[in-house]
This record gives structure tokens, sequence and C-alpha cells, in this order.
């Protein structure tokens, strides 16, 4: 308890999954939290449910002005900016590279998954500078770390970003900044759901669904959980961290050391989606605008 105590951290998606499962451990070790996402419903009862160490702000990163006003916020309400955990993502545009939706689709990919990282330090490292330093933590996937793991915008992304924790090392370095990606592996949250569409109840249910497929299919026989990525993170934010910087961190159950579908193990993920679309009631299979 109390690893956090006197630091103000900036949570992106932090209103579900990994960025929920983070906003409550850091506040149980002491810190004061901003959570920047969109899902207002779930942020105002995150507000009326933990209190005044925590502020939500509807924030979609892949919006300048928007990260800007969130880090803002932060600093009007809490005094500084210690930690940010650019966390806010999802599956984004699929397909086959020749079928990709090369327009919004591939826009708003693009824009929430990399610029939306970048954003995440541009505002945030001034304030940290002032501060006398911070720990810039984002996360990034096992799917930028090896092939196979994700659709191709994702991936790439994801590569992106892991590869700016480490080249923002040389100049965020002398100001005491640090920087790192964590990589989840097979996480048991929504955003298996919200990549089909499925509205944000539902989506929430399909993570639930996956526990028992995603434990088949690495070498520690269950699914990774939100307080796995969450645990990493409060190390990456806490001083226990000060000598770490530039590294991409894969918390994944083993499942990069060598994929179970080497010993006949994998996932058919439209078979598993077409078993979970078969339990629920018409009404609700149908994709969110």
């Amino acid at each position: 308890m109390g690893r956090l105590d006197g630091k103000v951290a900036i949570i992106t998606g932090g209103t579900s999954g990994i960025g929920r499962g983070t906003v409550d451990l850091f506040l149980k070790e002491g810190a004061k939290v901003v959570c920047g996402d969109l899902q207002d419903h779930k942020g105002e009862e995150m507000v009326r449910e933990l209190g005044d160490d925590f502020s939500y702000c509807r924030t979609n990163v892949a919006h300048e002005a928007e990260v800007k006003a969130l880090v803002e916020h932060a600093v009007k309400r809490y005094g500084k900016l210690d930690v940010i955990f650019n966390n806010a993502g999802f599956g984004g545009v699929g397909g086959e590279l020749h079928e990709i939706d090369m327009g919004e689709a591939f826009d708003e990919t693009v824009g929430v998954l990399l610029k939306g990282v970048f954003l995440g330090y541009k505002y945030a490292v001034p304030e940290m500078k002032k501060n006398g330093g911070g720990s810039i933590i984002s996360t990034a996937s096992v799917a930028g770390l090896q092939a196979g793991f994700g659709p191709h915008v994702y991936s790439a992304c994801k590569a992106a970003v892991l590869h700016l924790a480490r080249s923002a090392v040389l100049e965020l370095s002398p100001l005491n900044i640090r920087s790192n990606a964590i990589c989840p592996g097979g996480i048991a949250t929504s955003i298996f759901g919200s990549g089909l569409g499925l509205g944000t109840q539902v989506a929430d249910q399909f993570g639930e669904f996956m526990k028992p497929r995603l434990a088949k299919i690495q070498p520690i026989a269950r699914a990774g959980l939100p307080d796995d990525i969450a645990e990493t993170a409060l190390f990456l934010a806490s001083d226990a961290s000060t000598f770490v910087t530039g590294q991409a961190i894969a918390v994944d159950g083993g499942l990069t050391a060598g994929p179970m579908n080497s010993l006949g193990k994998r996932i058919d993920f439209e078979e598993t989606i077409n078993e979970f679309l078969s339990t629920l009631p018409e009404d609700m299979k149908q994709p969110q605008s």
C-alpha cells in the first residue's frame, strides 16, 4: 500500500478493462487519478463511486485539443502530473491487406492507437519537466512484437508504440522522465467484443466468455486479467522502476515464448464469435453505431 503516495496519474481508456483495473489499483496505492475516456456513463458512475481522488474527463485521444485539455484538467485539479498511462485503444480496422478501408476507419484506428500515444507524450512531457520527472507508460501489444496476434493496422500501430517508447528515451532521460511500453497477451477484456461493434454491456460479457478459451493458447494456462497489466503499470509508475526505461515488457503468460498452436492448441475466432452470438437474444446481436 502507498507505492504511489503523492503522485498524480492520467489513465486513458480508464473506464473498462485494463484501464479500469489500473485506476482501481493506482487509487489503492495512494495516487490521485484522472481518467480520460468516451464512456461518459461509466465515468460518471466512477466519479460517484471513487471519491475526490478520482476525476473523469471526456477525451477522444485522437483529437489533439482533447488530450491537451485532459492534461490541463489533471494539473488544474491536482496541481501536477507524475504519470500518464496511454492505454486507450480498440481493435480497429481489419481485413486482408488488399481489402483494408483506407478512409475514415483507417484514420480512426491510427488516430487512437498511435496518434493518441504521441499526443500523450506531447502534452505530458512539459508538465513532468516542471515537476522534475515522471513516468510515461503506453499499452502496446504482443501483436507489436510478433506477427500473427492481431489485424495488420493494429499490429503496425502497436509496433510503433513500443518503438516510440524506446526512441523517446534519449530525449527524456535527461529530464528524469521514464518511457516504457507494456505488451499484453491474451487478456480477457471487452476489446474482443468491441471489435465486433457490440454494445458495451455485451462486449463486457464477451470478455468473460473468452476466459476459458484464452487459457488454452498460452503456456500459463489461464486467461490474462486486467490486474496483470495493472500491476505492471504500477511498477512502472512507482519509484521501484527508477532505473527502467525504454522497455517493452510482455505480460502474456509466455505466449511470445512459444504459442501453444505449435501443440495443436489455437482459437478459431470466427467459430468462437458465432458460438457467443448464439447465446444472445436477437436485439443484442446488432453492432452499435
